[in-house]
């Protein structure tokens, strides 16, 4: 009798590891929101905590049938065969659904880190969008133009890693066919919106630089007439001071 109740908990295991197989294992997935990944990665999480229960079961079948076997031998002996497959396919079936865990908590984190880098660049535009809203109205002093180009510049010159991230775990997840849509449309608009205010902003960066030249310029050529006419009026007011007639002076005095 106990060997038929083992020979019926055996084959009970066997087919509550292949209804667990077909459930978790041999579904058709498709992730096309962030609440189907979520629930997928969730159900899996639960799959394999139901699947590692068993381990009790299982430890407990075994021991039992080692004592049969070791009272009565020959029933004993039918019964080990069957359990060296059932041991077989639950440490296939653990082993199957720990990856595919593992896999789904992967990709899971792959898809958060891809809307942290995301925040972080979109951040990072705002903050180029303002700089370059701050250029368009300045006071015709030459601080005031070259501290505009300078703050332009500093933000310009953040690192392309970010976005490298982005691309990378973009194309990851849309080559893995999962959450393609939402991705690809994040990305285009993303990327669209980069390029358009990076234009923008350089354009207005080398405006900038041309016009802080010409205001240079203009005060060099400011500072020089200064001097020729301080020179000029020091001349000048010598000649008064000595009483020198116009006439004897040089033309240019005159």
């Amino acid at each position: 009798e106990k060997a038929v109740n083992l020979k019926k908990d055996l084959a009970e295991m066997q087919e509550w590891m292949t209804q667990a197989e077909e459930e978790y294992l041999e579904k058709d997935f498709e992730y096309k929101s962030p609440e189907e990944l979520e629930n997928a990665v969730e159900e899996m999480k639960r799959a394999k905590e139901d699947v590692l229960q068993k381990e009790v079961r299982v430890k407990i079948l075994k021991d039992n049938i080692k004592m049969l076997a070791a009272k009565v031998p020959s029933s004993g002996q039918d019964l080990a065969t069957e359990l060296n497959v059932v041991l077989e396919n639950y440490q296939l079936l653990c082993n199957r659904i720990r990856g595919k865990c593992h896999t789904l908590e992967e990709v899971w984190s792959c898809w958060i880190e891809l809307l942290q880098y995301l925040d972080l660049e979109t951040a990072w535009l705002n903050n180029l969008e303002e700089r370059v809203q701050m250029t368009e109205k300045l006071p015709y002093k030459l601080d005031a133009v070259n501290d505009a180009l300078e703050s332009l510049e500093s933000v310009l010159r953040h690192p392309a890693d970010n976005r490298t991230q982005i691309r990378e775990l973009g194309q990851t997840l849309i080559d893995g066919g999962i959450l393609d849509d939402i991705i690809s449309e994040k990305l285009e608009a993303f990327n669209a919106r980069y390029e358009e205010l990076s234009h923008l902003a350089v354009s207005r960066q080398i405006t900038l630089e041309q016009k802080l030249q010409t205001m240079r310029e203009t005060d060099h050529m400011l500072q020089v007439l200064q001097e020729n006419l301080a020179e000029l009026d020091r001349q000048l007011t010598s000649y008064l001071t000595d009483r020198i007639d116009a006439f004897q002076i040089p033309q240019e005095a005159q």
